[in-house]
C-alpha cells in the first residue's frame, strides 16, 4: 500500500502540473481546455486513491471508492470529446456528428454511479492476500466497468485515426502525446476488463493505472516541450476508410497478459503479477515510441540499401502511390496536402509546405503543409504580396535550391520569416520550384531531414521529379477550375441572353405599335389593341424583372391542364395588331395537355415573331393544330425567305446562331429548351425562297 500511495501522490502532482502547462500555453483554445479538464480529472482520481487507502472503516472505504468512481465517470466523456477534436482542423463538425454519443457517454456512467449506487458493490471489501483487497461488484458496477472497456476502445480508435492522418512535423510533434494517452486507456482497458471478467475490483491493479498515468505524463511532457502539439490541425477526409490497428493491438495485449499470468503460476520469480503487467505495458509503450521513429525508418532503409544492394527508394512503389493518391483529388488544397505528405514520408522530412503562385506571378497563397496551421499562415510575411522576392528568385530555377550557406537578400528574408518556428526540425532548408508548361505554379519548401543531412544527388533528382508531377497536377486543376468558371459564365450569359431576347420581342411589339400609331390613331379597334399590347408588355417586363434572381437556376415548370387552341388564340390576339401580314388559323379540336402555360405561350409568341420577320408585305402566316398518335401538334408556317439546309442541320437550334441582321440567336434555342423540358420536340421544314414550317409536338397523357 505504501508504494501505491507514494505513486499516487507523485502521479497526481505531475498530472496537475501538465494540466496547468496546457492551460498556460493557450487558455482560449478549446482543445487545450478539454485536455486540461481531462488531466485534472485524472489528477483527482489519483489523489482519491491516497484517501482510499487511508480509510479507517469499511463504510468510509466504500464511500471513498464510490466517490472515486463518480469522478472517474466524467473521464470517458471528456477524453472522447478530446479524441474527436484533438489535431483535427474540422473538430466542430466532428463534435456535431458525435454529439449524441458524447451525451450518452456523459450521462450513462454518472447515472450508474448515482442512481444505482446500491447495486455498485455486492458486498464489503475482502482481503485477497496480504497486500491485495478485492471488492465484489453488483450489476451497475459491472455495467460501469463494461462501459469503460467499450469507451476506451472508441477513444483509442479515434486517436489512431487522427495519428494516421498526421505526417511530417505534425506527426513528430504529436507522437508522444498519442502514445501517452494511448498508454493510459490501454491500462484502463486491461484493469476494467479484469473487473468485468472476475466481477470484482482488485485493488492491486491500481499500480497498473497509476504507473501508466505516470509514464504517460512523462511522454506528454516530452511532447509539450517539442512544440505545441495541441495546436496542430489535421484534415480528415469524410470518405477516409482504414483498417484499424487498435483492435489488433488490444488483442495482442490481452494475449500477452494471459501468457504472463500463466508464467506466474509456474515460476516463483514472478511474485507480483500486477507489477509484471505494468512493466510489460511500459515495454510496449517504449517499443511503440521506438518503432514510430522516423530515424529508425531511415536507418532501416540505409541498412537494406548498403548490405543487400537494393536502391534506397523504390521508385515504382513511389509512383504507384503518387498516382493512386492523387487520381481522385479534385480540389487544389487536397492535392497540396497529399503531395506534402508523400514528400515528407518519402524523404523523411518533417516540414514540407506548398505555396501557390498566382497567374500574374506576383503573390503567394497557402496550398498545404505538414507543419503550419491556418493560424500560422497569418503570421507569414511572404504569404500574399510579401512573397514577390521569393517568386522572382525561383522563376529561373529548375532544381531544388539549398539555402544553407547562401547570403542572398531573399534567402535572409525567408529565414527571418520562418523565425517564429523555433524548432530545428521545422527550420527552412530547401526551396523547390513547381513548374509546368513553362510557368511557375508554386513553390515547395522543406526543412532539414531527420538526420540533418543534405539531400543527395539521387534525392534531389527524385524531389525534382515529384515536384514536376505535382506542378502538372496543380496546373491541371487550375485549368479545370478556369474551365468550370468559363462554363458558369457561359451559362449565365445564355440565361441573360434569354432574358434579353424576351425583352427584345416585347420591344419589337411596342415598336410596331408606335410605328402604326400616327396612321391608325383614329381607329378605335387599333387603339384598343395598342393599349392592350402596351399593358401586356409592361406586365411581362415586371414579371421578367421579378424572375431575375432565377437566371442561374434550372428551368422550373408549373404544369397545369390547358387547351393549346386557347393558348394559340390568346397569343395571336395579343400581337395581331402589330403584325403587317394576316394570320390564318386552322385549329382542330385537341385534348387537354399538361403544360406550363407561360412557357408554351412564350414558344408560340417567339415562333410567330420569327415568321413575321421572315416575310415581306405580301406574305402570310398559317397556324394550325392537330392531334395524332398521342401528340398535340402546333404548326406555324410562313412563305418567307426560308433557310438553307446546311444552316438548319448545323446551326438552327444552337445559341447565338441566327440569319437575322439584328437577331441574337437565342429565341429558337430557348424554344427548344422549353419544349424538351415538357418532354416534347420541335421539327422544322424550310427551303430558301419558299418559306418555313415549325412544328411543336407536346405529349398527351393517355386516358385510362
Amino acid at each position: 500500500m505504501n508504494l501505491s500511495i507514494l505513486l499516487a501522490w507523485i502521479t497526481a502532482g505531475l498530472t496537475m502540473i501538465i494540466a496547468i502547462i496546457a492551460l498556460w500555453r493557450d487558455p482560449r483554445s478549446f482543445v487545450h481546455r478539454v485536455f486540461a479538464a481531462g488531466m485534472l480529472l485524472f489528477a483527482c482520481d489519483a489523489g482519491l486513491t491516497v484517501f482510499l487507502y487511508q480509510s479507517a472503516t469499511t463504510e468510509q472505504f466504500l464511500f471513498r471508492q464510490w466517490l472515486q468512481l463518480l469522478v472517474a465517470s466524467f473521464l470517458p466523456a471528456v477524453w472522447l470529446l478530446f479524441s474527436v477534436s484533438f489535431a483535427r482542423a474540422n473538430y466542430f463538425e466532428q463534435i456535431a456528428r458525435w454529439k449524441w454519443i458524447l451525451l450518452l457517454t456523459l450521462v450513462l456512467p454518472v447515472a450508474l454511479v448515482t442512481l444505482f449506487r446500491s447495486a455498485l458493490f455486492s458486498g464489503p471489501p475482502m482481503q485477497a492476500d496480504s497486500s491485495t483487497i478485492f471488492i465484489g461488484i453488483g450489476w451497475s458496477g459491472y455495467a460501469w466497468h463494461l462501459l469503460w472497456v467499450i469507451l476506451s476502445v472508441m477513444i483509442l480508435m479515434n486517436l489512431e485515426r487522427t495519428f494516421r492522418h498526421a505526417t511530417g512535423h505534425m506527426r513528430w510533434q504529436t507522437k508522444f502525446m498519442f502514445l501517452g494517452i494511448g498508454g493510459i486507456f490501454g491500462a484502463h482497458l486491461f484493469t476494467d476488463s479484469q473487473a468485468v471478467l472476475f466481477k470484482g475490483v482488485n485493488m492491486g491493479l491500481d499500480i497498473v493505472d497509476l504507473g501508466a498515468l505516470l509514464i504517460a505524463d512523462i511522454f506528454m511532457l516530452r511532447s509539450l516541450f517539442r512544440g505545441k502539439p495541441l495546436n496542430v490541425s489535421v484534415h480528415l477526409s469524410h470518405q477516409f476508410l482504414y483498417g484499424s490497428f487498435t483492435v489488433l493491438i488490444v488483442g495482442i495485449f490481452f494475449i500477452s497478459v494471459g501468457v504472463v499470468a500463466w508464467f506466474s503460476l509456474y515460476f516463483d520469480w514472478i511474485r507480483n503479477i500486477h507489477v509484471a503487467i505494468f512493466l510489460m505495458l511500459v515495454a510496449i509503450m517504449a517499443a511503440a515510441a521506438f518503432l514510430l521513429s522516423d530515424r529508425l525508418r531511415m536507418m532501416r532503409k540505409r541498412f537494406i540499401s548498403r548490405h543487400f544492394q537494393r536502391p534506397q527508394y523504390d521508385y515504382q512503389k513511389i509512383w504507384e502511390g503518387f498516382t493512386e493518391r492523387t487520381a481522385s483529388v479534385t480540389q487544389t488544397h487536397d492535392l497540396c496536402n497529399v503531395i506534402v505528405r508523400m514528400v515528407s514520408e518519402t524523404l523523411a522530412t518533417l516540414s514540407v509546405s506548398i505555396w501557390l503562385v498566382d497567374e500574374k506571378q506576383e503573390s503567394l497563397s497557402f496550398g498545404g503543409s505538414t507543419v503550419f496551421t491556418e493560424a500560422d499562415i497569418e503570421k507569414l510575411k511572404f504569404s500574399g504580396h510579401g512573397g514577390t522576392d521569393l517568386i522572382h528568385a525561383m522563376i529561373d530555377q529548375t532544381m531544388p535550391v539549398d539555402l544553407e550557406g547562401r547570403s542572398d537578400d531573399w534567402v535572409e528574408d525567408l529565414k527571418r520569416t520562418y523565425g517564429f518556428e523555433d524548432t530545428k526540425e521545422s527550420r527552412l532548408r530547401y526551396c523547390v520550384p513547381l513548374k509546368a508548361a513553362g510557368h511557375l505554379i508554386g513553390i515547395m519548401t522543406l526543412s532539414e531531414k531527420v538526420f540533418y543531412e543534405s539531400l543527395t544527388f539521387e534525392e534531389s533528382e527524385l524531389l525534382k521529379t515529384m515536384a514536376d508531377q505535382a506542378a502538372a497536377g496543380l496546373l491541371n486543376l487550375r485549368l479545370s477550375e478556369q474551365l468550370r468558371q468559363t462554363k458558369e459564365l457561359e451559362a449565365f450569359q445564355t440565361m441573360s441572353a434569354f432574358f434579353m431576347h424576351d425583352l427584345k420581342n416585347l420591344a419589337s411589339k411596342l415598336s410596331l405599335v408606335t410605328q402604326n400609331l400616327p396612321v391608325h390613331m383614329d381607329n378605335p379597334e387599333f387603339r384598343e389593341d395598342a393599349f392592350r399590347t402596351i399593358g401586356q408588355s409592361v406586365t411581362k417586363i415586371n414579371a421578367m424583372s421579378s424572375r431575375l434572381s432565377l437566371l442561374s437556376r434550372k428551368l422550373e415548370l408549373a404544369f397545369a391542364q390547358a387547351d393549346l387552341n386557347d393558348l394559340v388564340e390568346m397569343t395571336i390576339s395579343e400581337i395581331k395588331g402589330s403584325f403587317r401580314v394576316p394570320i390564318i388559323r386552322n385549329l382542330e379540336k385537341l385534348p387537354p395537355v399538361s403544360v406550363d402555360r407561360d412557357q408554351v405561350h412564350k414558344v408560340i409568341d417567339n415562333l410567330l415573331i420569327n415568321a413575321n420577320d421572315a416575310l415581306g408585305h405580301d406574305g402570310q402566316i398559317i397556324v394550325s393544330t392537330v392531334y395524332k398518335d398521342n401528340w398535340a401538334e402546333i404548326a406555324i408556317s410562313d412563305n418567307g425567305c426560308g433557310m438553307s439546309r446546311e444552316f438548319v442541320e448545323k446551326n438552327l437550334f444552337r445559341p447565338f446562331q441566327t440569319t437575322k441582321k439584328h437577331g441574337m440567336g437565342i429565341g429558337l434555342y430557348h424554344c427548344k429548351t422549353i419544349v424538351e423540358a415538357h418532354g416534347g420536340r420541335i421539327e422544322v421544314e424550310s427551303e430558301e425562297g419558299k418559306g418555313t414550317t415549325f412544328r411543336v409536338l407536346l405529349p398527351v397523357e393517355k386516358e385510362h
